[in-house]
């Protein structure tokens, strides 16, 4: 009889441990707005925020970090400008084209 291998232990995927540079940054906003989906756009703000450091952000963006961390917690319902603010911390420019 064989012994039983031990579980795996799975870490927990965390996208902001990929996003290391602004491509990567850009292909993953752009992925996530072509979802259309507002709730998985803050999360992906608060990826790209916490991959950047989430204080640093928060300052550049002229919120608190209670405030920032509130802005993007599933089921917010964030100010366009406090969307726009935290875009432009994060170096991310929302472009439109014809659909």
């Amino acid at each position: 009889m064989s012994k039983a291998k031990p579980p795996v232990k799975l870490v927990a995927f965390d996208a902001a441990r990929y996003l290391d540079d602004d491509e990567a940054i850009a292909e993953y906003m752009t992925a996530v707005l072509e979802a259309n989906d507002p709730d998985l756009l803050l999360l992906a703000l608060g990826d790209v925020a916490r991959a950047k450091g989430m204080a640093q952000v928060a300052k550049d963006a002229g919120l608190g970090r209670e405030s920032l961390y509130k802005a993007l917690a599933p089921g917010a319902k964030p100010r366009f400008d406090t969307v726009m603010k935290v875009a432009r911390a994060l170096g991310v420019k929302f472009t439109a084209h014809p659909a």
